[in-house]
């Protein structure tokens, strides 16, 4: 755009890294191939000591997902000051992939990793089960309180990452990101941060701090349930590239050139989706608030939420995830039984809402001790609010919960 105006988000979502290709297709064509050819051996040497541009095969690199991660990229970026530097994003095949070249890229053996105590599942697993067994160790620490992070970096000299999820997958427990970013770097340590649940549209870490963002793109991002994908973005162009990026290359979490037309596709809509999702979540969360059935509620929203306040300043929204109590197991699995509207699925972001019983389902690898630590109760369930009628979505919950 000329002048000294800068495109709204909703401009960015819609127009950045769109490829214009010879054909004169409004939409980007789909780049479904393994190889990509070369005119002759001076093109070869061209690419290969960088003087000239190209692909040459698809899992190291394909205009699709350049696109996707150039879209990313200026979103997580967007609004940024000249004090930040330009975001670099990489396209994996799911969230997971993203998460563990996160990792992986931010950690070595013999180094440590700090994260909070409740975490999505199969990062759990990764960073507990996994990683030790190639001499990468963990500590947890409620909340990433700062008080408690402070002193466990200061005895933690081999820490070189501080990993977190805001809001945290499932209990939606809000952190401070800007500050549990100065402490990791007193320290030494990178922040790498999840930013699945906030997308970049409510949360941008990067303004904050963070080292590092992932993203699973298969839930929000996408947002329509077709895809499984994952994303990492920093401004640390040397970390992407010889650590982070190159792992895609040989561990191969390759995304599909179909899977980022499709993501694509979707991530031009997401501020508007994310306008109604946040709207009818905070229809959704005040009547369970106020349900007598309901033991408790979390979202950040809700003016009781312990870090309603953390949520109000680093995020524009509170977003579209929720989780509340019925206390037990047997009521819990009554009340998911008699649902109508809402889906009993995994996963969250789509357009339609989806319903899980974390202890059953998402966090089922969670050793039972460590979800009762995680405050992960066997009555706890998490609600991923649609783009429904709201008001259908309440009367589908409340017919479930008055039975």
């Amino acid at each position: 755009m000329s002048g000294e105006r800068r495109p709204g988000i909703a401009t960015e979502s819609i127009h950045a890294g769109e490829i214009h290709d010879g054909s004169g297709a409004h939409i980007a064509p789909i780049y479904q191939t393994s190889t990509f050819t070369f005119s002759d051996m001076q093109a070869v040497n061209d690419w290969a000591d960088g003087s000239g541009e190209g692909y040459i095969y698809s899992r190291g690199g394909n205009p699709g997902r350049a696109a996707l991660a150039a879209k990313l990229a200026a979103l997580e970026g967007y609004g940024r000051g000249p004090d930040v530097a330009e975001p670099i994003a990489e396209i994996f095949s799911s969230g997971m992939a993203a998460i563990a070249a996160a990792l992986m890229g931010t950690a070595k053996a013999g180094n440590h990793i700090v994260t909070q105590q409740v975490l999505y599942g199969s990062a759990d697993h990764l960073i507990s089960g996994i990683l030790p067994e190639y001499g990468i160790t963990n500590s947890r620490i409620p909340g990433l309180d700062p008080n408690l992070l402070e002193n466990e970096l200061q005895h933690r000299s081999n820490a070189s990452v501080v990993y977190l999820e805001t809001p945290a997958n499932p209990t939606l427990r809000v952190v401070d990101i800007a500050e549990t970013a100065r402490i990791a770097h007193k320290y030494g340590a990178r922040l790498v941060v999840d930013n699945t649940f906030a997308t970049p549209v409510l949360q941008r870490p990067l303004l904050l701090g963070a080292d590092v963002v992932v993203h699973s793109t298969t839930k929000y991002i996408n947002g329509h349930g077709t895809v499984i994908g994952g994303a990492a973005i920093t401004t640390d162009r040397d970390l992407m590239e010889t650590e982070i990026a190159s792992l895609i290359r040989f561990t191969g979490g390759v995304p599909s050139p179909l899977d980022c037309w499709l993501t694509n596709l979707g991530l031009k809509t997401l501020p508007l989706r994310m306008a109604r999702h946040c709207s009818s979540a905070a229809t959704v969360a005040s009547f369970l608030d106020e349900s007598p059935r309901v033991a408790e509620t979390h979202y950040p929203g809700l003016a009781h939420h312990p870090q309603h306040i953390i949520a109000r300043t680093q995020m524009s929204d509170f977003g579209a995830m929720l989780a509340f109590d019925l206390g037990d197991y047997g009521a819990a699995m009554q009340f998911l039984d008699r649902l109508e509207l809402c889906t009993l699925a995994v996963s969250l972001g789509n357009v339609d809402t989806l319903i899980e019983h974390p202890a059953s389902m998402t966090h089922r690898v969670v050793p039972p001790e460590e979800r009762a630590a995680s405050g992960i109760s066997d009555g706890l369930i998490r609600l991923s609010v649609g783009l429904e009628d709201p008001g259908d979505i309440v009367a589908d919950l409340a017919q479930a919960l008055g039975r």
